[in-house]
Parts: structure tokens; sequence; C-alpha cells
């Protein structure tokens, strides 16, 4: 069975949800083998392991002093050598630009935000904020797919074994030694869950009308949850960019998504809309939003979402 490459999201050791969505993917095409960059790995390779990796390739050292051009050198040269099906990683915004690199380096092509990947490497992009659906395939050398998280539900491998580790070097070009890493500033992580990863979001819009956004972190810390903002609150400067939920934001599939204030605009329910439960609140009772979601609430949020708040401490 071919290799399948999938590179891994890490964040000081700990596996990212999204390379457990790649790996349930890359199943489908081959036999699954990780390529790990940077330091931690003895922390995560049984974590990929559990969703079928077969063997964890590990690079450190020189390359974690750059960004994306040595790691595009290095799957291209791990692609070559294991003859790979194809090439999977997550479409951020660092990882499609290693994904546009890697597919001129094997002469093949890049597919790009795909939403999910058949067994003969077909994928689908929900396009036009989700309203069209269209498949693509690269016809010539090993598709390089970039998937966007929160895409594909992650599934453990039925019979996972014990993941071979494999160190693995390769030499530099003088290109990929151009921009080079000169300092690494660490962001304090706070006690709330990381937005793609959380179980729980609880996001505001327009209606919270103001950048205080307690309303919304209140409720949010009530539940263990994850704070997103719509596109509307992030460019009235109300809450900061990274926080934004949609097309030009993150996309989110927790198990609940409690949408404060948001009106339901196409943009942010591109980003949403595969959560598994949506309750909104809204005073608007024609709002878009309540035609996606499972509960609706209408009403001013200042109102509800406080009184909510207090009920769900109540019971705690």
């Amino acid at each position: 069975m071919a290799e399948v490459l999938v590179l891994v999201d890490h964040v000081d050791g700990e596996v990212k949800k999204v390379t457990t969505e790649l790996l349930t993917a890359a199943r489908r095409l081959g036999e699954p083998s990780a390529v790990w960059v940077g330091d931690g790995a003895e922390e995560g390779v049984a974590r990929l392991a559990e969703f079928g990796a077969a063997k964890v390739y590990v690079a450190s050292g020189e390359l974690n002093d750059y960004v994306t051009a040595p790691t595009a050198e290095l799957l291209a040269k791990l692609a070559r050598d294991a003859e790979a099906a194809a090439v999977l990683v997550s479409a951020t915004a660092q990882n499609k630009e290693i994904a546009g690199r890697l597919a001129v380096k094997l002469d093949s092509g890049v597919l790009t935000d795909v939403v999910d990947v058949d067994a003969d490497a077909v994928a689908e992009h929900s396009v036009f904020g989700g309203a069209v659906v269209t498949h693509a395939r690269v016809r010539t050398g090993a598709p390089v797919i970039a998937v966007r998280p929160n895409s594909i539900p992650a599934a453990p491998a039925e019979t996972p074994g014990e993941a071979i580790r494999e160190s693995v070097a390769v030499e530099l070009s003088d290109t990929a030694r151009a921009a080079r890493v000169v300092e690494r500033v660490k962001q304090e992580q706070g006690a709330r869950p990381e937005l793609t990863e959380a179980a729980i979001v609880v996001s505001g819009g327009r209606g919270v009308g103001s950048d205080d956004f307690s309303v919304v972190e209140n409720l949010a810390d009530s539940l263990g949850a994850a704070v997103g903002a719509s596109r509307a609150a992030v460019d009235s400067g109300w809450y900061p960019n990274q926080f934004q939920v949609g097309q030009t934001g993150k996309t989110v599939a927790p198990q609940l998504y409690i949408a404060l204030g948001i009106s339901g605009a196409i943009q942010h329910r591109a980003g949403m809309q595969t959560s598994k439960s949506i309750v909104a609140v809204n005073k608007d009772p024609e709002a878009p939003i309540f035609e996606l979601s499972d509960f609706g609430v209408i009403g001013d949020l200042h109102k509800v979402a406080p009184q909510l708040t207090e009920e769900i401490n109540r019971r705690k």
C-alpha cells in the first residue's frame, strides 16, 4: 500500500485535532505516514499511531530556524523517496504556502480548502459560502491536498499499531535558507480552549453593540467554551481578528455553537454550519441564522445571555 504523507500540526508536543482529521482522510488513500517538523515528537507519536500513522518521520534541528521553504523541500524529498500517493496538510495560511511550493517541486497539482476527499483522491470543495459543492482531482503526479480544519470527522484506526519513528534530514538549498526565524515570542495561553479545537463555541456579532464582549465571554466561561466573533464584530474593532469565525476567518465544528446577536450572513455560516447543535439568540425573528439553528431565542442577547449564564452557574 502506497504511503500518504501527512504534515503534523502540533504545539509543544501536543498534536492538534486537524492532524487527526488528516490521518483519517489519509487512510482512505493509502498507508498514512506522519511528518513531524520541530521538537516534541516523543509526546506525539502514540497519538499519531492511534489514528493510523504507521511511520513518523521526525525532522528537528535546523528546520526549526526556518518557516515554509525548508518544510516544502523536506516533504518533496520524502514524497520522492517513498513514492507517496499523496501529501496532506491543513489549510492554514502557512501550510497552503508549503503546499504550493511542494506541488511545484513535485511537478504535480495542489488542491486547497478541501472539505472532503475520497479513495480516488477526488477532493470536494464547498464554495460560495457553502452554496455550491465542486469536485476536483490532480491529473499528474502525487496530489498535494490542503484540507480545511473541522471538515472531516476524525476517527481512530480500527486496529492501530505502533508507529515506527524515523529521523530524517534534508540538505537545504540557499533559497530555502533566505528567510530565517530570528525570534520567537510565546503567546500566553488563556484558560479558554483554542477556537478550532473547542467542543463548545460562543460567538458574538453586531448585536453585542460595543467592544464590551463580557456578555459573550461570561457565557463562554460558564460552559468552558471558546469565544468567537462574527466579521461584523471584528471589522468594528470589538474583538481581535484571530477569533473571527467565517469564510474569511476560522472554520469551527463544535458539539455546540451559540450565536449571540449574529444575523447569519452566508460568510459567517460558511465557518460554523457543520456544528452539531446550533443555538441562536437574535432580536430579529427574520434573521437567517434561525434557518440554520436547532434552537432559537427571539430576544435581546443582553437579557437572555446573562440569565443563561446565571442558570448554568447555578446548576454546576
